[in-house]
């Protein structure tokens, strides 16, 4: 008769099958907007691995059970822990598991735990109504597409701050926004240019008009060229903007 496999042989088939699993979600999240998840993902799962190899082996011989066996299946499990620093995943992850009463945690049950240990090592929130900021996609499917635009801050939460961009409004995490620290002058003159382009912009316009609309919406400077300028006053007139 055929032997039976190892524990331990197990235990590498897997975690052999939880990267394999990985790597295909990876590839499927990977774009032009967010060309680093994959190598986001493949870093927090070695910190988890590493984690799980030190801390919940001592767990296991305590408990009776095998823990170490206790990884990600998913990249949306991972996902949240992206933002952390490597310890902080490690911890992250197993107070997931223990969320989770010893099982395999959902991505929302990770998200939780993270937002606690940012709270718990929360930064104050240094900016103010009125600022201009640029807004940071990086690994956030929520602001996907959004990345590079710029906004002004309406309100300063805790957390986050609500902005006004050019093509609405969304609430955006401390960790995802970058100020241009412009002077007092240059936000007002960004915000007539906002208020200018919400006017004119409706996704019923062409292709072309809303292309240029958009790139005004992620200018890096804090004016219009006189051809810019001119483009958008005669959007105005056709639209009654």
């Amino acid at each position: 008769m055929p032997k039976k496999p190892s524990s331990k042989q197990k235990n590498n088939t897997s975690a052999q099958s939880v990267d394999n699993t990985l790597s295909v979600k990876s590839e499927d999240v990977f774009d032009e907007d967010n060309p680093a998840t994959a190598t986001i993902t493949v870093s927090a799962v070695e910190n988890i691995k590493m984690g799980t190899n030190s801390s919940q082996n001592e767990q296991a011989e305590e408990m009776g059970t095998n823990s170490s066996q206790i990884l990600p299946t998913s990249e949306v499990q991972v996902r949240p822990l992206a933002k952390l620093e490597p310890q902080q995943q490690q911890e992250v992850w197993q107070m997931a598991v223990e969320e989770a009463k010893g099982k395999v945690p959902s991505g929302r049950i990770v998200k939780d735990v993270v937002q606690k240990i940012m709270e718990r090592t929360k930064v104050p929130n240094i900016y103010q109504i009125g600022e201009v900021c640029q807004i940071l996609a990086k690994d956030n499917p929520e602001l996907r597409g959004r990345g590079g635009c710029w906004g002004i801050v309406t309100y300063v939460g805790e957390f986050s701050c609500a902005m006004r961009t050019c093509n609405g409004e969304l609430t955006v995490g401390l960790q995802y926004l970058k100020s241009y620290n412009y002077l007092p002058a240059e936000c007002q003159q960004m915000q007539m240019i906002c208020d200018r382009i919400l006017r004119v912009y409706s996704s019923e316009l062409e292709e072309s008009v809303r292309r240029f609309l958009e790139s005004l919406g992620k200018l890096r400077r804090s004016y219009l060229t006189d051809l810019e300028a001119k483009v958008l006053s005669l959007l105005e007139l056709e639209t009654g903007g």
